[in-house]
């Protein structure tokens, strides 16, 4: 039906259900991959569909390849790096580091990951819509290659890092700061290679020829040369938007490769005359953009507390790190000495049968800033696959798992917590 007057229309179709199984994971970045290996591994028929066609989220699909230090490599995140980068495997759980690695290989790596664990996983698949019955989510819509299909699973896991299958099923969302909604500013990263000889420099007309340092779109140099090839990975463009919007993303597309090229002549220009612009990932990095209503909201006291929880699922003491949202210059960066993210951020307040995992979890504005990170995001990953797996063998909705068996059957994963008191 169509009421085009209105500027809606309803949609009435019949989808085919593509593929049945016990999990459903909605995103291939790091919380998705890592809910799809450790629902796997609990003897789950697992499926997970992403959006593009490679895993790894932002770490692949953005360029943001480098693991921020989070103070806590165990778990599924500590098997990653100790295949993927045995060389910088600390001897520790609780020692934090900060590898660069090549987005390229990540990608491949995980590829095979998957495939090993038994895990299928679609590409080119994007979310439409959630079916709900009975107040349950019990699959998704998606549009795959073939068209629209249907994808069931006695548990769903919103992985999308922007609440997409939660909003969907009407999970309450909220954006940004309190006082005017505003996310944290986008980047695209990009890579700048040494040559070994001064290289050609050009910069587009429609380019902006940056002088100093306080012309820069962060007003810093920050960048990373940690992966002794010559390799340079540069982390200096800033677009203000919220990339969960139609207007505002468009606009970050185009802005920031205006912003990548222009960063990369002023790099030429000054103390890296030698390195050529290597690589522009296709879609520019978002780190902000909904966070569910929860059954708990993460804080910033609980950051700044160091708090504790019973039904801890993952830690990390990774700094408060708030990129400004007007897109100024300034970055608001505050230690933390750590704290727990309760296994409840996950649970959606009004909906059965769907965990929320990776940068949407319900978290302020603030606590996001700190608990957005790549490795974070695989811990509360694992937790979300083996949550699902436990309810699906108990009976128990996702929100009622046992949470010693929980900490259990992580514990068997490789997850070690530090030992601190509860609160």
């Amino acid at each position: 039906m169509t009421n085009l007057s209105n500027r809606e229309i309803t949609l009435n179709r019949t989808v085919p259900v593509y593929d049945t199984a016990d999990v459903v994971v909605i995103g291939g970045g790091p919380a998705g991959t890592a809910a799809a290996i450790c629902s796997a591994r609990c003897g789950r028929k697992t499926i997970l569909l992403e959006h593009s066609g490679q895993l790894g989220g932002m770490g692949t699909l953005g360029n943001v390849s480098v693991f921020m230090g989070i103070g806590n490599v165990t778990g599924i995140y500590r098997e990653i790096i100790s295949e993927f980068l045995p060389a910088a495997l600390p001897d520790s759980h609780h020692e934090s580091i900060w590898p660069q690695y090549s987005p390229f290989e990540l990608r491949h790596y995980l590829n095979g990951k998957l495939e090993k664990e038994g895990v299928e996983v679609y590409y080119h698949v994007s979310f439409v819509s959630s079916i709900v019955e009975d107040n349950r989510v019990v699959g998704v819509v998606a549009n795959t290659r073939e068209g629209l299909r249907a994808f069931a699973g006695r548990v769903v896991i919103d992985c999308t890092g922007d609440a997409r299958v939660a909003q969907d099923a009407g999970v309450p969302t909220k954006a940004g700061r309190d006082e005017d909604g505003l996310t944290q500013p986008m980047t695209l990263m990009f890579m700048m290679q040494d040559t070994g000889k001064p290289v050609r420099q050009k910069l587009p007309d429609d380019c902006y020829k940056y002088e100093s340092i306080p012309d820069l779109p962060q007003g810093r140099h920050l960048f990373w040369g940690g992966m002794g090839d010559g390799t340079l990975l540069v982390n200096m463009t800033r677009v203000k938007g919220n990339g969960a919007k139609i207007r505002d993303i468009n606009y970050a597309e185009k802005e920031s490769l205006r912003q990548a090229l222009s960063v990369a002549n002023y790099l030429q220009r000054t103390n890296h005359p030698n390195h050529i612009l290597s690589h522009v990932p296709g879609q520019v990095g978002v780190r902000e953009t909904n966070q569910i209503e929860g059954r708990y909201t993460l804080t910033e006291d609980d950051l700044t507390s160091s708090r504790r929880f019973e039904d801890v699922v993952a830690q990390t003491n990774y700094e408060i790190d708030i990129h400004n949202p007007t897109g100024g210059a300034n970055t608001d960066e505050r230690k933390l000495d750590g704290y727990d993210i309760p296994y409840r951020c996950m649970l959606p307040v009004n909906i059965e049968g769907l965990i929320v995992a990776g940068r949407s979890i319900s978290a302020t504005h603030v606590a996001m800033s700190s608990m957005r990170v790549q490795a974070t995001c695989y811990a509360l990953g694992q937790a979300a696959g083996v949550a699902a797996a436990i309810a699906i063998e108990t009976g128990a909705s996702v929100a009622d798992v046992s949470i010693p068996t929980l900490h259990q059957r992580l514990s068997e994963q490789g997850v070690v917590f530090a030992k601190q008191h509860a609160r």
